[in-house]
Protein backbone atom coordinates (compact mmCIF):
# COMPACT_ATOMS: atom_id res chain seq x y z
CA UNK A 1 0.00 0.00 0.00
CA UNK A 2 2.43 2.56 0.84
CA UNK A 3 5.62 0.75 -1.62
CA UNK A 4 5.64 2.24 -5.13
CA UNK A 5 8.21 1.05 -7.29
CA UNK A 6 10.10 -0.31 -4.62
CA UNK A 7 10.19 2.88 -2.39
CA UNK A 8 8.84 2.69 1.17
CA UNK A 9 7.32 6.48 0.83
CA UNK A 10 6.69 6.06 4.60
CA UNK A 11 10.46 6.04 5.73
CA UNK A 12 10.54 8.70 3.26
CA UNK A 13 7.69 10.92 4.26
CA UNK A 14 7.75 10.50 8.27
CA UNK A 15 11.01 9.01 9.50
CA UNK A 16 13.58 10.61 7.09
CA UNK A 17 12.93 14.45 7.67
CA UNK A 18 13.02 13.52 11.68
CA UNK A 19 16.28 11.86 10.84
CA UNK A 20 17.86 15.00 8.95
CA UNK A 21 16.60 16.98 12.15
CA UNK A 22 18.20 14.48 14.74
CA UNK A 23 21.63 15.21 11.87
CA UNK A 24 21.26 18.95 12.44
CA UNK A 25 20.55 18.69 15.74
CA UNK A 26 23.99 16.97 16.30
CA UNK A 27 26.10 19.27 14.54
CA UNK A 28 25.29 22.04 16.11
CA UNK A 29 25.55 20.30 19.68
CA UNK A 30 29.39 19.79 17.87
CA UNK A 31 29.70 23.29 16.42
CA UNK A 32 28.57 24.74 20.01
CA UNK A 33 30.36 22.96 22.27
CA UNK A 34 33.32 23.84 20.11
CA UNK A 35 32.83 27.36 19.68
CA UNK A 36 32.68 27.75 23.68
CA UNK A 37 35.01 24.88 24.21
CA UNK A 38 38.28 27.53 22.67
CA UNK A 39 36.91 30.35 25.13
CA UNK A 40 38.54 30.47 28.41
CA UNK A 41 36.20 31.40 31.28
CA UNK A 42 37.54 34.28 33.58
CA UNK A 43 37.36 32.69 36.73
CA UNK A 44 39.42 29.45 35.53
CA UNK A 45 36.93 27.26 37.02
CA UNK A 46 37.18 23.36 35.75
CA UNK A 47 34.51 21.27 34.58
CA UNK A 48 35.32 18.97 37.52
CA UNK A 49 35.80 22.01 40.07
CA UNK A 50 32.02 23.40 38.33
CA UNK A 51 30.00 19.77 39.28
CA UNK A 52 31.49 19.48 42.87
CA UNK A 53 30.08 23.31 43.34
CA UNK A 54 26.74 22.39 42.18
CA UNK A 55 26.76 19.41 43.91
CA UNK A 56 27.54 21.23 47.19
CA UNK A 57 24.97 24.22 46.54
CA UNK A 58 22.19 21.57 46.68
CA UNK A 59 23.43 20.26 49.76
CA UNK A 60 24.80 16.88 47.58
CA UNK A 61 27.38 14.73 49.19
CA UNK A 62 29.24 11.28 48.31
CA UNK A 63 29.15 12.02 44.58
CA UNK A 64 32.55 11.16 43.03
CA UNK A 65 33.46 12.89 40.17
CA UNK A 66 35.72 11.23 37.43
CA UNK A 67 37.52 11.05 34.46
CA UNK A 68 36.60 9.37 31.29
CA UNK A 69 38.59 9.38 28.08
CA UNK A 70 36.68 10.59 24.68
CA UNK A 71 34.26 13.82 23.27
CA UNK A 72 31.23 14.47 24.85
CA UNK A 73 31.11 11.04 26.87
CA UNK A 74 30.15 12.82 29.95
CA UNK A 75 27.32 11.39 32.46
CA UNK A 76 25.98 10.85 35.80
CA UNK A 77 25.79 6.53 36.62
CA UNK A 78 23.61 6.57 39.39
CA UNK A 79 24.30 2.59 40.11
CA UNK A 80 27.82 3.71 41.02
CA UNK A 81 26.85 7.27 42.20
CA UNK A 82 30.19 8.82 39.71
CA UNK A 83 30.33 11.52 38.09
CA UNK A 84 31.75 10.95 34.28
CA UNK A 85 33.66 13.76 32.65
CA UNK A 86 35.00 13.67 29.15
CA UNK A 87 38.75 14.60 28.30
CA UNK A 88 36.95 18.16 27.30
CA UNK A 89 35.08 18.98 30.50
CA UNK A 90 36.89 17.52 33.41
CA UNK A 91 40.57 19.29 33.69
CA UNK A 92 39.18 22.29 30.98
CA UNK A 93 38.46 25.05 31.86
CA UNK A 94 35.81 27.14 29.99
CA UNK A 95 31.83 27.77 29.35
CA UNK A 96 31.47 24.90 27.97
CA UNK A 97 33.10 22.32 30.27
CA UNK A 98 31.52 24.38 33.23
CA UNK A 99 28.12 24.01 31.54
CA UNK A 100 28.32 20.15 31.03
CA UNK A 101 28.97 19.70 33.65
CA UNK A 102 26.88 21.22 35.35
CA UNK A 103 24.26 19.48 33.50
CA UNK A 104 25.68 16.24 34.86
CA UNK A 105 25.49 16.73 38.28
CA UNK A 106 21.77 18.36 37.77
CA UNK A 107 20.93 14.76 36.97
CA UNK A 108 22.85 13.62 40.44
CA UNK A 109 20.67 16.32 42.32
CA UNK A 110 17.62 14.78 40.71
CA UNK A 111 18.42 11.60 42.53
CA UNK A 112 19.20 12.73 45.98
CA UNK A 113 15.85 14.79 45.36
CA UNK A 114 13.75 11.63 43.89
CA UNK A 115 13.06 13.93 40.98
CA UNK A 116 9.83 11.46 39.86
CA UNK A 117 10.87 11.52 35.95
CA UNK A 118 14.21 10.20 36.49
CA UNK A 119 13.10 7.59 38.77
CA UNK A 120 10.47 6.87 35.82
CA UNK A 121 12.79 6.59 33.11
CA UNK A 122 15.26 4.00 35.57
CA UNK A 123 12.29 2.13 36.37
CA UNK A 124 11.78 1.61 32.48
CA UNK A 125 15.18 1.20 31.30
CA UNK A 126 15.72 -2.66 31.11
CA UNK A 127 11.91 -2.89 30.18
CA UNK A 128 12.40 -0.86 26.83
CA UNK A 129 16.18 -2.05 25.96
CA UNK A 130 14.11 -5.91 26.08
CA UNK A 131 11.23 -4.25 23.91
CA UNK A 132 13.43 -2.66 21.49
CA UNK A 133 15.51 -5.60 21.26
CA UNK A 134 12.24 -8.43 20.89
CA UNK A 135 10.28 -5.52 18.30
CA UNK A 136 11.61 -5.75 14.86
CA UNK A 137 11.66 -9.61 14.89
CA UNK A 138 8.19 -9.76 16.29
CA UNK A 139 6.98 -7.60 13.32
CA UNK A 140 8.80 -9.28 10.96
CA UNK A 141 7.89 -13.03 11.97
CA UNK A 142 4.44 -11.72 12.01
CA UNK A 143 4.17 -10.18 8.57
CA UNK A 144 6.07 -12.95 6.86
CA UNK A 145 3.92 -15.46 8.02
CA UNK A 146 0.82 -13.36 7.55
CA UNK A 147 1.74 -13.32 4.11
CA UNK A 148 1.85 -17.08 3.70
CA UNK A 149 -1.27 -18.61 2.04
CA UNK A 150 -1.40 -21.47 3.70
CA UNK A 151 -1.40 -20.22 7.21
CA UNK A 152 -3.97 -17.91 6.42
CA UNK A 153 -6.19 -19.86 9.12
CA UNK A 154 -3.59 -18.14 11.71
CA UNK A 155 -3.05 -14.86 9.68
CA UNK A 156 -5.25 -12.68 13.08
CA UNK A 157 -2.45 -14.42 15.51
CA UNK A 158 0.40 -13.37 13.13
CA UNK A 159 -1.38 -10.14 12.85
CA UNK A 160 -1.57 -9.35 16.77
CA UNK A 161 2.25 -10.59 17.12
CA UNK A 162 3.30 -7.73 14.76
CA UNK A 163 1.07 -5.60 16.22
CA UNK A 164 2.82 -6.59 19.81
CA UNK A 165 6.28 -5.51 18.03
CA UNK A 166 4.63 -2.39 17.08
CA UNK A 167 3.83 -2.07 20.90
CA UNK A 168 7.06 -3.06 22.31
CA UNK A 169 8.80 -0.39 19.87
CA UNK A 170 6.50 1.83 21.56
CA UNK A 171 8.43 1.66 24.80
CA UNK A 172 11.09 3.36 23.32
CA UNK A 173 9.07 6.21 22.40
CA UNK A 174 7.70 6.41 26.15
CA UNK A 175 11.19 6.25 27.14
CA UNK A 176 12.06 9.58 25.09
CA UNK A 177 8.93 10.99 25.72
CA UNK A 178 10.14 10.72 30.03
CA UNK A 179 13.81 11.42 28.82
CA UNK A 180 12.67 15.01 28.08
CA UNK A 181 11.50 16.76 31.15
CA UNK A 182 14.61 14.81 32.94
CA UNK A 183 17.11 16.63 30.50
CA UNK A 184 15.64 20.01 30.40
CA UNK A 185 15.44 20.07 34.18
CA UNK A 186 18.77 19.24 34.96
CA UNK A 187 19.89 22.13 32.14
CA UNK A 188 17.36 24.24 34.12
CA UNK A 189 18.99 23.26 37.75
CA UNK A 190 22.35 23.70 35.98
CA UNK A 191 21.66 27.09 34.60
CA UNK A 192 20.35 28.05 37.82
CA UNK A 193 23.36 26.61 39.62
CA UNK A 194 25.41 28.35 37.44
CA UNK A 195 24.09 31.84 38.18
CA UNK A 196 23.07 31.52 41.75
CA UNK A 197 27.23 30.13 42.72
CA UNK A 198 28.70 32.17 40.00
CA UNK A 199 30.94 30.04 38.33
CA UNK A 200 30.92 32.62 34.91
CA UNK A 201 30.68 35.55 34.20
CA UNK A 202 27.68 36.93 32.51
CA UNK A 203 28.93 36.53 28.98
CA UNK A 204 30.50 33.11 29.77
CA UNK A 205 27.06 31.88 30.89
CA UNK A 206 25.41 32.89 27.80
CA UNK A 207 27.70 30.08 25.95
CA UNK A 208 27.18 27.28 28.86
CA UNK A 209 23.33 27.78 28.19
CA UNK A 210 23.89 27.80 24.33
CA UNK A 211 25.62 24.28 25.21
CA UNK A 212 22.59 23.23 26.79
CA UNK A 213 20.05 24.37 25.22
CA UNK A 214 21.76 22.36 21.72
CA UNK A 215 22.15 19.27 23.64
CA UNK A 216 18.49 19.68 24.84
CA UNK A 217 17.44 19.59 21.11
CA UNK A 218 19.12 16.30 20.63
CA UNK A 219 16.52 14.64 22.76
CA UNK A 220 13.62 16.55 21.07
CA UNK A 221 15.26 14.74 17.84
CA UNK A 222 15.50 11.59 19.68
CA UNK A 223 11.98 11.87 20.37
CA UNK A 224 10.65 12.97 16.83
CA UNK A 225 12.49 10.20 15.34
CA UNK A 226 10.96 7.16 17.54
CA UNK A 227 7.43 8.83 17.46
CA UNK A 228 7.61 8.44 13.43
CA UNK A 229 9.60 5.24 13.41
CA UNK A 230 6.52 3.71 15.62
CA UNK A 231 3.97 5.71 13.37
CA UNK A 232 5.51 4.27 10.46
CA UNK A 233 6.09 0.68 11.42
CA UNK A 234 1.93 0.50 12.75
CA UNK A 235 0.97 1.64 9.36
CA UNK A 236 3.22 -1.00 7.61
CA UNK A 237 1.46 -4.21 9.83
CA UNK A 238 -2.51 -2.49 9.68
CA UNK A 239 -1.85 -1.91 5.71
CA UNK A 240 -0.52 -5.80 5.49
CA UNK A 241 -4.06 -6.62 7.16
CA UNK A 242 -6.15 -4.56 4.96
CA UNK A 243 -4.06 -6.16 2.28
Amino acid sequence: MFYFYGIDWTYIVLVLPAIIFSMITSARVNSTFKKYSQMQNLRGMTGAQAAQRVLSANGVSGVRIEHISGDLTDHYDPKTNVIRLSDSVYNAATPAAVGVAAHEAGHAVQYAMNYAPIKIRAAIVNVTNIGSKLSMPMILIGIVLMGIQSLSAFSELFYYLAIAGVLCYGLCVVFQLVTLPVEFNASRRANEAIEQTNLLGEAERKGAKKVLSAAAMTYVAALAVSSMQFLRLLLMVTSRRDD
